[in-house]
């Protein structure tokens, strides 16, 4: 985040980014993994509470997945660390190591493990987004852009892999190909902003941007585009909200030809009333 949340939403299960301080560290060697506590039937007493109850029948990399989705990331990444150390030619735990420590801030741990996973499987478009994250998150852009477009060369049947790229571009004041990106996106999965859908935790999206107004006034240009007035709106309000100085652009740009008429339109892209004052 990677919480990948702006104040906009952003790296989520697809993991959502939830960065903690850049004090924390992970410890590489192994340890003896911390078991997650079973949800109780009944109350306890405070002497029973304490008591750590084993979920049977879970897998390593079950119970691995279940610190994931519990945010417990330390263990998490311990849980891991045995998972890929005892198959180094796994590119999924390498995969899921690289979030474990991204969500604790590792950034070059995390990168370290990306690159292994994408080298023992070139065609892993999973690991090869999360490259993009990292470069994204440290605002390496053209970086962003060129993992992202490998991504997308392995599967280009992914939304949130043209979301990515449609996001660094946006970082990189590349607003025309951003759009383009995005509108590629939704066509894949028109609810795209709607929900956060992930592949069993493996792939990430950061959804962090600088200039919001003008981000959602491209947002709100795409959707124009593909003819959704609502999420249209939604987006020109975001954007005014945010002060974005450039609404009337509306007026002219042929992207909002089909929604221009609209009177809720009109409303949102008409200049504020100079406020009154009393005598």
């Amino acid at each position: 985040m990677i919480r990948v949340r702006l104040a906009f939403p952003a790296v989520v299960l697809l993991f959502s980014l939830s960065i903690p301080s850049a004090g924390q560290s992970f410890a590489e060697t192994p340890s003896a993994p911390v078991v997650p506590r079973a949800q109780q039937a009944q109350p306890q007493s405070p002497a029973e509470s304490s008591v750590i109850v084993v979920k049977p029948g879970l897998t390593d990399e079950q119970l691995a997945d279940l610190y994931m989705a519990r945010k417990e990331y330390r263990e998490a990444a311990m849980s891991y660390k045995r998972l890929a150390d005892g198959n180094p030619q796994n590119p999924v735990y390498l995969n899921k190591l690289g979030i474990a420590l991204h969500q604790q801030a590792a950034l070059s741990a995390a990168l370290k493990y990306y690159e292994r996973a994408s080298k023992v499987d070139p065609t892993y478009a999973d690991a090869q987004n999360n490259i993009g994250t990292i470069w994204y998150q440290r605002k390496k852009f053209g970086k962003a852009i060129k993992a992202y477009q490998k991504a997308i060369n392995i599967r280009s049947d992914m939304a949130v892999l043209y979301s990515n790229l449609a996001y660094a571009y946006f970082g990189d004041k590349k607003y025309q190909e951003a759009i383009s990106s995005f509108r590629q996106a939704l066509a894949l999965d028109p609810q795209l902003f709607e929900h956060n859908s992930s592949r069993n935790g493996s792939i990430l999206q950061d959804r962090s941007v600088g200039d919001r107004g003008r981000f959602y006034f491209l947002l709100a240009k795409s959707f124009a585009e593909t003819g959704n007035l609502e999420r249209c709106l939604i987006y020109l309000r975001k954007a005014k909200d945010e002060g974005y100085k450039e609404l009337s652009a509306v007026k002219s740009d042929p992207s909002f030809a089909a929604v221009l008429k609209d009177p809720a339109v009109q409303e949102v892209i008409a200049p504020r009333p100079p406020s009154s004052t009393q005598p």
